[in-house]
């Protein structure tokens, strides 16, 4: 169904790239941020803004033409997708309308798709500021579901979201894929998410494609010593856990925040100390990243008190609505050093970029300039380049590839340990967690529901939650299907 043909596009991003998608298969395209995987999509929606060679059909017709209708794309960064003036129920409506869908259908089909990707009702009349991150990436992903594509272009789908709203999701796509004949390409760096969602596997490097063959073939027998490498920096080891900590650096007591009538955060107290490293893991609007706000002194809380005893920086989880547009690379993680005395502020810069796999020649780029990956790794850096006493990290690696996730891991981990950084590391990647985190606090519907050291935790999960958050996580190998005859809404 979906034929490309020797694509290129500018100078050297994509280069030559060819492979078929027919109709209900599944192909995944895998390798790091920057490699071409957004670029190619794009160009197969027809928006990439560059220079371009080649074709790209729909059934031997220019597939551009059927941007929306036919092929449908899911965004990598959704809070720069969605119209950040127009409520989340209209924008979706608004794809079906634009391409003749009758109100009165779209309005049934707009009840029906947040069922289907797990949104409260409430959320139609929602503006995207009011939803999380998970959430927004859930109204993306119904807003390309709208018009039943036959092709579906899926570009990081699952980044923002929880393992168990991820798996729903995947279930989802599967099903639909079976129904329908729904044709996926799916773009990820998360290979246990590949291996249990995709047929096929394409692996690109540099702009072209350098292994191709089945899911199984691929990451079983790679050829390439570049596959080889993804598949080791995919496994994240569980380090021996040290519980030499100092004297108690931030004190939580009791706080709770209410917006209107939400209630985001139940009274809770949490006490973390000096060189520990806390783990918070939950599902999307759980709370996470309210409880990270008021750590950070971002908001306040409504009832409770929070003191912070230390200089604190901290890693957002949407680095394009984090770094000013305006701004150098150069600037934005100097910005960070200017209460830095005695401190040579461009060696340092270069430092700690070179530390997050950034060169040199990069310092006078513009955020637009970067990918989804190495616009976080940006983030990361303008973070560290202080060496803060404490480090509050909100989803910092979700948009890495898996080498580089690696490298910033490894590099967090030595930085917490060689300067007594304590860590305070929202997720809802349980590997990562187990990876770099001492202990971990499960929250859930804005309550702490677990706490313990990350091993006890992990191994003897104590409520039905976490072992359900546990049970989702995505292994290598493993194959995931939709039940038959399955209602996707339960």
């Amino acid at each position: 169904m979906l034929k490309v043909t020797n694509l290129t596009v500018g100078s050297n991003y994509v280069k030559d790239v060819s492979f078929d998608i027919k109709p209900g298969e599944r192909v995944g395209l895998i390798g790091e941020s920057g490699s071409g995987k957004s670029l190619t999509a794009l160009s197969i929606m027809g928006l990439a803004d560059l220079p371009t060679t080649g074709t790209t059909t729909i059934d031997g017709l220019p597939s551009r033409r059927f941007c929306g209708t036919r092929v449908a794309m899911i965004f990598q960064e959704p809070m720069t997708a969605l119209n950040p003036l127009m409520r989340v129920g209209r924008q979706i409506e608004e794809m079906m309308t634009l391409n003749g869908v009758a109100k009165k259908t779209a309005r049934t089909r707009l009840e029906k798709l947040l069922i289907d990707v797990s949104l409260p009702d409430r959320t139609a009349n929602a503006y995207p500021h009011e939803l999380s991150g998970g959430q927004r990436q859930r109204a993306l992903i119904a807003m390309a579901l709208g018009n039943d594509p036959d092709l579906l272009i899926c570009d990081e789908p699952t980044t923002a979201l929880d393992v168990t709203v991820q798996q729903h999701i995947v279930e989802l796509l599967l099903r639909l894929a079976k129904e329908r004949g729904t044709a996926l390409l799916f773009i990820t760096h998360d290979l246990g998410l590949v291996s249990q969602t995709c047929e096929k596997i394409l692996v690109m490097k540099s702009g072209e494609i350098i292994e191709r063959g089945t899911t199984s073939q691929v990451l079983k027998t790679p050829q390439q010593d570049y596959t080889k490498r993804l598949l080791t920096a995919s496994t994240l080891e569980t380090p021996e856990i040290s519980e030499r900590f100092g004297e108690p650096i931030i004190h939580i007591s009791e706080v709770s925040r209410r917006y209107a009538k939400t209630t985001a955060l139940h009274p809770a107290t949490v006490t973390v100390r000096k060189g520990e490293r806390l783990g918070i893991v939950g599902g999307s609007g759980s709370g996470k990243t309210t409880l990270l706000k008021l750590i950070a002194g971002l908001d306040k809380p409504t009832s409770g008190s929070v003191r912070v005893d230390g200089k604190l920086h901290m890693v957002f989880q949407d680095p394009q609505s984090s770094l000013n547009p305006r701004m150098t690379v150069r600037n934005i993680v100097g910005e960070s050093l200017r209460e830095e005395g005695g401190v040579d502020k461009q060696k340092r810069v270069a430092e700690v970029l070179a530390q997050v796999g950034l060169g040199p020649e990069m310092l006078d780029r513009y955020p637009h300039e970067f990918s989804g990956g190495q616009r976080q790794r940006i983030s990361i850096a303008r973070a560290l380049a202080p060496k803060p006493d404490i480090l509050l990290a909100d989803e910092p690696v979700s948009a890495l590839d898996v080498s580089v996730r690696k490298q910033v891991l490894d590099l967090l981990q030595s930085l917490v340990e060689e300067y007594g950084i304590t860590l305070v590391f929202v997720s809802h990647d349980l590997a990562v967690v187990r990876h770099i985190c001492t202990t971990v606090i499960v929250m859930d519907q804005g309550e702490i529901i677990e706490r313990g050291r990350v091993d006890q935790v992990y191994e003897h999960p104590q409520t039905d939650y976490s072992r359900a958050l546990l049970r989702a996580v995505p292994r290598l190998g493993a194959r995931l299907s939709a039940p038959e005859g399955a209602d996707p809404s339960h």
